[in-house]
Formats: structure tokens, sequence, C-alpha cells
């Protein structure tokens, strides 16, 4: 439990963690207080997936808010580049409701690996926004499209920057679904998996470098496929979904597929990594007998 930090407290400790922060017109009184429900004291960081693509929309509907819910929507929309885009301070909507044994959990930093499952969900749980800090990261969400090593990144750093200037640990971050039992976001990474990135970070200097990652070649993230084969495949794909095969529904279905096949691609390539390495264990634990 904390008092908010200042919104420039909040700037310069995203920026002290080496984030790559954009600031939007008007964020630091970009607030949902105006609605007579308070902000703080604050409990932790909660990570969301946005359901959209493309970073400009993103950050417009994250600013803006949609019908039957006002923006802003977070304090920061961190986009596929990993840059950080500001668009409101203080209470924003992003959380709703949760579960109350979930935020004395995430107060005590006191679960292992998950915290509580949550019981209640957005409209019949304990006040989150006045709770918790709120990130939306650019994603669709559906476990297909890919989340890229720098935005993966910034989540790690923008998570760890806020734990560092209120001295939490990794347990008061957590993702949408472990606050609200009607919340799937994010999906496509584990938040045990980010919390013991953001741990691995606090337990080094701010601002220390992220580990190089390779470029992938043109084959681990695209494909070039004849349109006569997209035809073929995306009227399996409508068929076997029990979709009607118009012409749009095939047409939609075409553009997911060199993403999908990508996606693919690019776990089957990290599993053969995985072996490799494994098959080198093997070798040396055979030398040592």
């Amino acid at each position: 439990m904390a008092t908010p930090l200042s919104a420039d407290r909040f700037l310069a400790a995203l920026r002290d963690e080496g984030c790559k922060v954009v600031e939007h017109d008007g964020w630091r009184t970009h607030t949902r207080t105006s609605s007579g429900r308070p902000w703080g004291p604050v409990h932790g960081i909660v990570i969301h997936h946005t359901v959209s693509k493309g970073t400009d929309a993103t950050v417009r509907i994250c600013r803006e808010g949609y019908a039957g819910l006002p923006g802003p929507l977070c304090h920061g929309v961190i986009a596929k580049d990993g840059t950080i885009h500001l668009v409101g301070y203080g209470r924003t909507n992003h959380a709703g409701g949760g579960d109350p044994d979930v935020l004395a959990a995430v107060t005590d930093e006191s679960y292992g690996t998950r915290p509580p499952a949550p019981n209640v969900g957005n409209t019949d749980g304990t006040d989150g926004n006045r709770a918790f800090y709120g990130f939306e990261c650019e994603n669709l969400g559906d476990g297909i499209d890919p989340w890229p090593a720098v935005q993966l990144d910034a989540i790690e750093r923008a998570s760890a920057a806020l734990s560092r200037a209120h001295s939490w640990g990794a347990k008061s971050v957590i993702g949408h679904l472990e606050w609200s039992d009607d919340k799937s976001d994010p999906r496509g990474f584990t938040m045990p998996s980010m919390r013991d990135r953001v741990a691995a970070r606090l337990s080094k200097p701010p601002n220390a470098p992220a580990p190089s990652t390779p470029k992938p070649t043109p084959e681990e993230n695209s494909v070039d496929l004849p349109n006569s084969v997209l035809d073929r495949i995306a009227l399996r794909v409508l068929t076997y979904r029990n979709r009607k095969a118009d012409e749009a529904s095939v047409k939609a279905t075409k553009r997911r597929i060199p993403d999908f096949y990508g996606y693919v691609v690019g776990t089957y390539t990290t599993v053969q990594g995985i072996a490799a390495d494994l098959k080198k264990v093997i070798a040396l634990l055979s030398k040592e007998k």
C-alpha cells in the first residue's frame, strides 16, 4: 500500500528504468477522479491486452475511451515497438471490479506462483481503479498475435520501475485475469514468467540493458502463399468452425493465415533451440558418468 507517485515522479521512474516514453497532451491531468471516486492508496500494477491493432488507434481508444466507458482507460499504452504512450494519470478506467482476497494477497505479497483465483469480477468486485496502476498492451489477445521481445521488455521495465519506486517486489504485478474472474488478459504470455523477469530486473540497478535478441530471419516471421492456397485453407478453416463461407469472411480469414504461419514457425524454431540445448546437457551429463 502506498501513496500514488506524482505524475512527474511516475515519468522519472519509467525513464530511470530505461523505458522509451511518449507523452501525449494533457496526460498529467487526464483522470477519472472528477467522477467523485478517489485514486489511492495504490497496491500494485495490472497488465492488460487491448484487443486492438495499430498503435495510433489503440492509443486514441485508451485515451478517449468509448461508449459506456470514458477514458482514460489506463496510465500507459505499451505499443508493439516497446514505446510507452502516457495517456492519463490519477484514477483510470482499467481494472474495474476484482477480488478482495487477491487485493490482500498482492498488498502483502503473500502468495506463491500465482495469487488466489478470483471469485468475483468487474460488476460485483472491489474497486480496482482506485488501487492499481494500469498498462494496456497493444495485442489482439487471441493467443496468436505475437508479443515482440521489445514489447515484453517494456512491460518488464515499466512494472519494475513502479515497483522499485514504491519498494514493492514482483508480486505486486498481476494480470487482469488474476484480478477479475471475467477477464482473460493478458493472453499470449504468462504472468508468473513476467514476474520472474521483473524480479530479476529488480535485483539489478535500474536501467540495466535488455538482453540481446537475434533478429528473426524472414522465413521465421513471414510467408508468401499464393492466393489459391490461401483460398483453400480459408475455406477449410471456415468449414471447420461452421461459419458462413461468404466472400468477406474468406478474405478476413486469409489475412490471418500468414500471421498464424509465422507464429507456428517461430514456435517450432524456439522448440528446436530448446531441444539442442537439452542434447548438450545430456552429453555433458554422460561425460560426467
